[in-house]
């Protein structure tokens, strides 16, 4: 059977659940703010096109017909159901609260980016976060992401990037290892490597030269993981030397913790993200999270 159109106005048949409701035209027309005689017009409209009387009027009252009442009964469950998914759009737009979906690889997401999430959850009570950590490249717009955190590759087409941080990884070994003969990055095939995915090769450049070395570690691998707090535990164990971001691995080679391997060394730049999808429609809990992010990270 095909569909038919409705030969009414949604606007008018509101307009009658307000007579209904209040009981009285005048009050409804001051609820409805528009003129006596317009929605009188609109009700005495709404029973043309439907061919059904709706309201008995005389001079004292308003009485509902038993069709009238039919219509009313179950066209005053929609438009209530309308005001209250306009009440959440109010909301999500204005209020800070609800969830927020936010991606962001292992490593940075457990390091420097953990304070943050905590910090921005103790400052707004209602919201809350739902994380996904990963270091693999999941389907952003099919997961219902909100905001993304990526470290290098960004290109997500309709999606802001604004740059946080610049990450270098550097190499390192247990403090006891001997690192005297590792005097350029080709000697490193000599020496038990610990691999963390998905940064193969290691990509290294000098730091005064400019010279370039992309090592690829195959005979010695000892360990393959993909989680930067199991490669530096490996490290520190005497597994081997692995290749740890700069921002996680400099405090414990000032404590004594890891040696420096190579110290003129280092990867190419890479740059920390976020991620998100519209500027100007976002939900409040997402415009205050993004400001959020960005207020840490440019006071750093």
């Amino acid at each position: 059977m095909p569909f038919m159109k409705p030969n009414y106005s949604l606007d008018d048949l509101r307009c009658f659940c307000a007579v209904a409701r209040s009981g009285s035209f005048k009050d409804a027309a001051l609820s409805l703010g528009m003129p006596l005689s317009t929605l009188s017009r609109r009700i005495r409209q709404l029973e043309a096109d439907l061919q059904l009387r709706l309201l008995n009027r005389d001079a004292h009252r308003i009485v509902l017909t038993s069709t009238g009442e039919q219509y009313f009964q179950r066209s005053a469950l929609l438009f209530d159901e309308l005001d209250n998914i306009d009440e959440d759009l109010h909301r999500d737009k204005h209020q800070p609260q609800g969830k927020i979906r936010i991606s962001a690889p292992i490593n940075a997401g457990s390091q420097f980016l953990r304070t943050i999430f905590y910090d921005f959850l103790l400052q707004y009570p209602d919201i809350k976060l739902d994380l996904n950590l990963s270091n693999s490249l999941i389907d952003i717009e099919a997961e219902g992401m909100d905001v993304v955190f990526r470290v290098g590759n960004v290109v997500v087409d309709n999606w802001i990037a604004r740059q946080l941080k610049h990450i270098h990884f550097i190499l390192c070994s247990h403090p006891d290892y001997d690192i005297s003969t590792i005097i350029t990055p080709d000697k490193l095939c000599d020496h038990p490597t610990i691999i963390c995915h998905p940064m193969t090769p290691w990509q290294l450049i000098h730091k005064e030269s400019g010279e370039e070395f992309n090592y690829y570690s195959q005979k010695s691998v000892r360990l393959e993981l993909d989680e930067i707090v199991m490669l530096t535990h490996a490290i520190k164990t005497g597994l081997g030397i692995g290749y740890v971001p700069d921002y996680f691995a400099l405090p414990m080679i000032a404590q004594g913790e890891m040696s420096h391997v190579l110290p003129n060394w280092r990867s190419k730049e890479r740059t920390l993200f976020m991620l998100y999808r519209d500027r100007d429609h976002l939900p409040m809990r997402v415009r205050l999270f993004i400001e959020f992010v960005m207020q840490r990270f440019e006071a750093n």
